[in-house]
């Protein structure tokens, strides 16, 4: 079976919209984790809202510290997104051959893109640990990639790995409402331009405007399970070389973490960080999509000319 070219132009669209999106929003998304991270203890906590954070790496001048992690995030973001929308867009184009169909249901379009999401977070989910470990390490005290992967054990790499197969339901909710919303969209266009018009696309605005409408809804439906996984990945407090000798890291699980903040914050420290986790994680999707929608047509265009420079050197080679 020969590459799937559709499906790559999706791939590198996507990846390459998540690179930018996660690098102009990092450090919201630093101090987002952190937030996240903390559990209140007897009745006090460090951190009253978002920008506590900001204000304690401005005041100790350690604002640098808030891109700590950011080439293991991108190196994360860039593998999800790509396995993300070539898995998604493959999984449609093959779904529509075997079944005969002429467009996806909202079942079958759930399912498919629930399926890449958990092929994305196997493959990913190392690096999506390590990035939760280094953002919400104390500032400045952040290890590099290889030195927070190889600290524990090959499972420890791997916590959080069941909430994300659980939150693959995030993506899926969210990019199969875009979809819906983004066809309509475009057969309305399609009906006032007239047949054989040029192909048209989302401008960027609106774009961005699914974009966020359609991470708003996933984001609410599942974000008690994100906040229980940051907090599973979570760097232990006051981790140093010291305290790492005297006493290994203690293994976090989800009952423990769903125990901790029903005793110390109850049913709403489930939605302690919602509002930030919505802010940032709008901005990111409705940022990415709008950098897809725009770059898609360009990397379809490079990948044909690639393509066919790589026939040519090929019949060239046959022939001489």
């Amino acid at each position: 079976m020969g590459v799937d070219l559709e499906s790559l132009s999706e791939a590198a669209s996507g990846a390459l919209g998540s690179l930018l999106s996660t690098t102009i929003l990092y450090p919201l998304d630093t101090c987002k984790t952190k937030y996240q991270a903390e559990v209140q203890a007897h009745g006090q906590q460090k951190y009253r809202n978002l920008s506590d954070v900001l204000w304690e790496a401005i005041s100790t001048g350690k604002f640098l510290s808030l891109y700590q992690g950011l080439g293991t995030k991108n190196l994360q973001s860039f593998i999800a997104q790509f396995v993300y929308f070539y898995g998604y867009s493959y999984f449609k184009r093959l779904y529509l051959e075997k079944s005969g169909s002429k467009s996806i249901g909202t079942k079958a379009n759930l399912i498919l893109a629930a399926a890449a999401g958990a092929c994305t977070a196997i493959v990913t989910q190392p690096l999506d640990t390590a990035s939760s470990r280094m953002q919400t390490s104390a500032f400045g005290k952040s290890k590099g990639l290889w030195k927070t992967l190889t600290e524990g054990t090959l499972s420890d790499a791997f916590d959080g790995l069941g909430i994300s197969l659980l939150l693959t339901s995030n993506p899926a909710i969210q990019y199969t409402v875009f979809d819906q919303l983004k066809q309509r969209l475009l057969k309305q266009k399609l009906k006032e331009a007239g047949k054989g018009s040029s192909p048209v696309f989302l401008s960027a605005f609106t774009a961005f405007l699914l974009g966020a409408a359609s991470k708003s809804v996933a984001t609410f439906l599942t974000y008690p399970a994100i906040r229980c996984k940051v907090m599973i990945q979570a760097a232990d407090p006051d981790d140093d070389d010291r305290t790492k000798k005297a006493q290994p890291r203690s293994r976090k699980t989800v009952s423990g973490v769903i125990y901790a903040i029903w005793r110390r914050e109850g049913i709403l420290g489930f939605f302690k960080g919602l509002q930030a986790q919505i802010t940032k994680t709008v901005l990111s999707s409705a940022l990415l999509l709008m950098i897809k929608e725009k770059i898609t047509a360009t990397t379809w265009v490079l990948i044909l000319v690639i393509r066919r420079y790589l026939l040519l050197t090929r019949g060239k080679l046959k022939n001489a």
